[in-house]
This record gives C-alpha cells, structure tokens and sequence, in this order.
C-alpha cells in the first residue's frame, strides 16, 4: 500500500472512532458531531482508494463525484450509492443552526459509513 493511502486510511479511522464516541455517548452525546465523522469517514475511505489506484481528485466533499471517480476500477461498487447518498449532505447540514441530528440519524449514518468503510477495506486487503 502506499504511504498516502496509509495516511488517508488512518485519518478514515480516526473519523470512525469519533462518530462511534458521540453515538456511544451516554452523557452528552452529539448526533450532529457523529453524523459528521461518518460522513468524514466515507469521504476520507474513497479518498484512499482513488489514491491506491492512482486516480485523480479535487478537494471535495461530494462523495458521489468519488465514487463516480472509483467505478472504473470498482464497477461493483454502484452498491455504496444509496449509502453514499445519505452520508453526502452530512459534510454541512447539521454543521449549522437550523436542524440537528437525531439519535436515529447518527446510528444511520455509522450503519452507512461502515458499509464504505468496509468495501474499501476489503478492496485494500485490510482486515476489517
């Protein structure tokens, strides 16, 4: 694996354990914060693909532009897309006043990035 494959999936995994923090959270649990490092989590994860692969990306939030991006050498992975889709508007949405995560929300979004997570993985030869 490469080194900057290396670095993106540790960062990926430093994402997965705050979301799995906040939505463990017995005290001050911050959905809004969980759904972020999901979505984070995701973004950093494809981001490490496209890297081993050799693919060129734009700073971007847009997971479904990632994927898009990994279907040449993942073609199997269209299945993420649905997940994708829930995680995509995680980046800023609950970042702001105006609406806030719930409880379900958070629980859904870990639901959704582990299933990224784990395409990746498995695509990278890391144990899961």
């Amino acid at each position: 694996m490469k080194a900057l494959t290396a670095e993106w999936v540790e960062k990926a995994e430093g994402d997965l354990h705050s979301c799995l923090r906040e939505v463990r959270a017995r005290q001050h649990p911050n959905p809004d914060s969980a759904c972020f490092h999901a979505q984070q989590c995701a973004e950093k994860y494809l981001k490490a693909r496209l890297q081993e692969a050799g693919l060129a990306f734009p700073k971007t939030h847009d997971l479904l532009d990632l994927l898009n991006r990994l279907l040449a050498v993942e073609p199997a992975w269209t299945t993420l897309s649905p997940q994708l889709t829930q995680l995509v508007n995680y980046a800023v949405v609950f970042r702001y006043p105006g609406i806030s995560a719930s409880k379900a929300d958070a629980r859904k979004a870990l639901v959704a990035c582990r299933a990224v997570r784990r395409a990746v993985r498995q695509s990278l030869k890391l144990k899961d």
